[in-house]
């Protein structure tokens, strides 16, 4: 095991905290002091750096941008009442991690670099952990190949690295969701249950047409019917039927979400039924038209839960009135207080760093 002391650390001279306006911090637009950096060589991983973040320099030979073995994971940091910073669920993402690895034919990532060059960069950058309400630290792992040489093969050198960036809430109102039926985001046998960057790039151009028809994300269906759905292209999706949850199963087609696990446990503990299981639109459809169809949310570790407030599948639009919900703002309440610590985690999801 690779002890924390063996990390090679080097401080920043300058903190760019100052400059950050902590009443406007969109996702994804600004990076905390520092980064984890380890290197893939010679069928050995070398000794993690922490460093000042900055450019990463390759080859324009670097396999992972012709060939795409690149991933990565989505993690969140919080601070307690106390001040104390916890990470939710970061062994979950740390597993998924290297799922998505082997699928991709490329290195296991060793838990003490994960885990360790995780908690130590946080330690570093605390203080970029934002204290308001729905705020957090995420944190980006990522993995890619680095071999400099054009050829349709596994590489043999990795980059791995960790970034932090602090964020407010991902979707700020009710989201407009268009169900796709003409692209497909993934099909058995595929790699649709990992988090590579290839499956993003493709859903791209579906997305973005989605928005210029006024929707802000897809709700994917299945490959071969695009009678089922899947997920949306951000989070998971859970449909509340009658007094039942309903979400569509895990398989090669579907990420296992983190936060989707932690909300199927939050709902069963108020005493509601879960049926993983196939779920067709047409269902979804007569549910709808019957009233049925109570309340429908997206769950994803950017997204946390984000109510969907209209589905549109071809021409048929289904509007939902969110201020009415219970389920899904009580389940939004209740994992909230568990990250800031203002409840008991009598799950273990957060992790002391």
């Amino acid at each position: 095991m690779i002890a924390t002391a063996d990390f090679k650390i080097t401080k920043a001279k300058t903190s760019k905290l100052s400059t950050l306006d902590v009443n406007n911090i969109p996702f994804g637009k600004y990076f905390t002091d520092h980064m984890f950096e380890a290197n893939y060589e010679n069928g050995e991983w070398g000794t993690g750096e922490i460093k000042p973040y900055q450019p990463i320099t390759i080859d324009p030979s670097c396999a992972a941008i012709h060939y795409g073995q690149s991933i990565f994971e989505g993690i969140k940091a919080y601070k307690n009442q106390e001040g104390e910073a916890y990470i939710f669920r970061p062994e979950d993402n740390f597993k998924r991690f290297n799922i998505s690895a082997e699928r991709m034919e490329m290195p296991q990532v060793p838990e003490e670099v994960f885990m360790e060059g995780m908690k130590q960069l946080i330690k570093i950058d605390e203080n970029w952990i934002p204290n308001q309400p729905d705020h957090s630290l995420y944190i980006r792992p990522f993995m890619f190949a680095t071999d400099e040489v054009i050829g349709v093969k596994p590489g043999q050198k990795y980059k791995f690295m960790i970034i932090l960036s602090p964020t407010g809430p991902y979707y700020s109102a009710p989201m407009r969701i268009y169900v796709e039926e003409k692209y497909v985001r993934a099909a058995p046998g595929g790699v649709g249950y990992t988090k590579n960057a290839g499956n993003y790039g493709a859903s791209m151009h579906p997305t973005a047409e989605a928005k210029r028809k006024g929707y802000d994300q897809v709700l994917w269906t299945d490959a071969f019917e695009h009678k089922y759905v899947q997920e949306c292209g951000t989070m998971n999706v859970v449909f509340i039927i009658g007094d039942k949850a309903i979400t569509p199963p895990l398989g090669d087609t579907i990420l296992a979400g983190v936060t989707r696990d932690s909300v199927i446990q939050l709902i069963k503990d108020r005493g509601m039924e879960v049926e993983e299981r196939p779920l067709g639109i047409d269902e979804i459809i007569d549910a709808y038209k019957k009233g049925e169809l109570n309340e429908l949310f997206g769950t994803g570790t950017a997204a946390t839960i984000s109510m969907i407030k209209e589905l549109r599948y071809q021409d048929f639009v289904m509007t939902f009135d969110t201020e009415k919900w219970k389920i899904a703002p009580e389940i939004a309440r209740t994992m909230n207080a568990i990250k800031e610590g203002k409840i008991e985690d009598k799950y273990g999801w957060m992790v002391k760093v």
